[in-house]
């Protein structure tokens, strides 16, 4: 499925009505019924029930009125509120009250302290809410009556159902003005927007439902370029291992990683290749703590490195002995927890520039090509894969976190096509840029996994998988989302990275049930 952009569904839209001849009126309506119907589920039945239906002046509002009038259909005892300036109403909303008031159901617009006085009285006794205020035009600042009527929501505590996107949410970016509704259930119209995903406005979200509410099926694929990695898209990833394979063959797999005080990390690593089937994988480290990884892996061979101090990777010595072990590897991973020394970031850009070979670049790995140093990523002679966190991404680009959140589509499509990588971004969702400018966003995981290890646990699943797919990137990103939401169910936030990764099988075996549901 395809994520919109807030022009691009704006100029679907209007495709859909000037190319197709679809009448606004039977889009309006269409969603106005889905959203009724998210009503319904939501609350089991609506006969008699007190429902409050908030519209605002645009073609969301109209959608509202829509739902308003299904809702009245089924039994429900509807009452609607008219915000915004009612000079500004659309033509299609227009024609939606004309519709109502034949059917003797009644609205008010919010412009008189009795009409403001009524809705309190009538929010606090509404089983529901249904949430057309603004909808995806909002950016920027909210004006006064919104502000005014959405804390008057969120001050009710009841049930709502957004159209679209939670009034107060930046669709494009996930921005959030001074407020937003808190919604239990958002129907996205058309497409999911990047705002649906990206927080803070995720938060607001509540559970998600999308409905195509009848556009033409090209308008919502044709020349959009970002996609959801969702199941239906995780069927093409991963093909069947063949009959003959043996462990020279899925995957020889290189990892360079850990320092004093990071043991860990290059462990999750390197067992995390393993548990996505990779045939052989070596962990070249430290000499001095060769001895630990040793004892600590049992299905992991190891390699010592040289070292300039102790624990610590660098100079000539070190790069020889990598460029050796890289000549045996099928795709190379470094830097999980491998220290920010000055010569072992030095080592990191040598090993970049050098090795021919598919290769993965994590966390202190990352650091070493910061700032100008960026440039250096065009020297790769195979398209590199970063994992950053935003925090790591941000140092990268040097820009502010903050500044990155609210532009990260574009900011990963940009750096992706600029550098010749491709970029896997880490915050609550995963975003996953090409070269080519496609962008991909994977909502799996959850807040458990906000603990130190999960971020290596997915590097050494994307290498590992690197001689199984040519979706390795995406294929790493989809298992390690369905393991961290396996090992939730488990263990809720008491989930540590070793939990996620001893999942990675069962995210593997639940991809397989898929392609197996689908083909039969």
């Amino acid at each position: 499925m395809k994520v919109a952009l807030t022009n691009q569904m704006r100029d679907i839209d209007e495709s859909a009505i000037t190319e197709y001849g679809l009448p606004e009126m039977s889009l309006m309506e269409s969603a106005g019924h889905r959203v009724a119907e998210a009503v319904k589920d939501l609350l089991g039945n609506v006969d008699k029930k007190s429902i409050c239906v908030l519209a605002g002046s645009g073609n969301n509002g109209g959608d509202a009125l829509v739902a308003a009038r299904y809702l009245a259909n089924a039994g429900a005892r509807v009452k609607i509120f008219l915000g915004g300036d009612k000079t500004h109403h659309t033509e299609s909303l227009n024609a939606q009250l004309k519709i109502l008031r034949a059917m003797s159901i009644e609205s008010q617009q919010l412009e008189s302290d009795r009409a403001w006085e009524r809705l309190q009285v009538t929010l606090r006794f509404s089983e529901l809410i249904v949430d057309g205020i603004i909808g995806t035009g909002f950016s920027g600042k909210l004006r006064p009556g919104a502000l005014r009527l959405i804390r008057l929501v969120n001050a009710a505590k009841k049930s709502v159902v957004s159209i679209d996107i939670p009034s107060g949410v930046n669709s494009e970016t996930g921005e959030v003005g001074e407020i937003a509704i808190n919604a239990d259930c958002t129907v996205a119209l058309g497409l999911p927007k990047v705002g649906h995903y990206i927080c803070p406005g995720a938060s607001y979200v509540g559970k998600l439902l999308i409905d195509d509410i009848g556009l033409p099926a090209d308008l919502l694929t044709d020349e959009i370029h970002q996609t959801l990695v969702d199941d239906e898209l995780a069927l093409t990833f991963l093909p069947e291992r063949p009959k003959d394979s043996h462990k020279g063959t899925c995957g020889k797999i290189l990892v360079i990683a850990g320092s004093r005080g990071m043991t860990g990390a290059a462990s999750l690593a390197a067992m995390s290749a393993m548990k996505v089937g990779a045939g052989l994988v070596t962990l070249a480290t430290p000499e001095s703590l060769n001895s630990i990884y040793e004892i600590k892996l049992t299905e992991v061979m190891t390699a010592p490195l040289p070292e300039e101090k102790t624990g610590i990777i660098g100079g000539d010595a070190a790069l020889e002995k990598i460029l050796a072990l890289a000549e045996n590897a099928d795709a190379i991973l470094i830097g999980c927890g491998l220290g920010r020394e000055k010569e072992t970031l030095n080592l990191v850009r040598k090993v970049a520039e050098t090795v021919d070979k598919p290769l993965v670049l994590d966390a202190d790995a990352i650091s070493a090509f910061n700032g100008t140093g960026i440039e250096d990523l065009k020297l790769c002679k195979q398209i590199p894969i970063l994992t950053p966190h935003l925090g790591e991404l941000s140092a990268l680009l040097k820009i502010s976190v903050d500044k990155l959140r609210t532009t990260l589509v574009e900011e990963v499509r940009k750096t992706a096509q600029e550098y010749r990588a491709i970029i896997v971004a880490k915050c609550e969702v995963t975003v996953i840029g090409y070269p080519n400018g496609e962008i991909f966003i994977s909502p799996l995981g959850n807040s458990s996994m906000a603990t130190g290890g999960c971020g290596d646990v997915l590097a050494g699943a994307i290498v590992g998988l690197m001689q199984q797919t040519p979706f390795a990137p995406l294929t790493g990103v989809w298992l390690h989302g369905t393991a961290g939401n396996f090992a939730a169910e488990d263990k809720s936030e008491g989930l540590t990275a070793t939990d996620v990764m001893n999942y990675l099988p069962k995210a593997i075996k639940k991809l397989r049930t898929i392609g197996y549901s689908a083909t039969t």
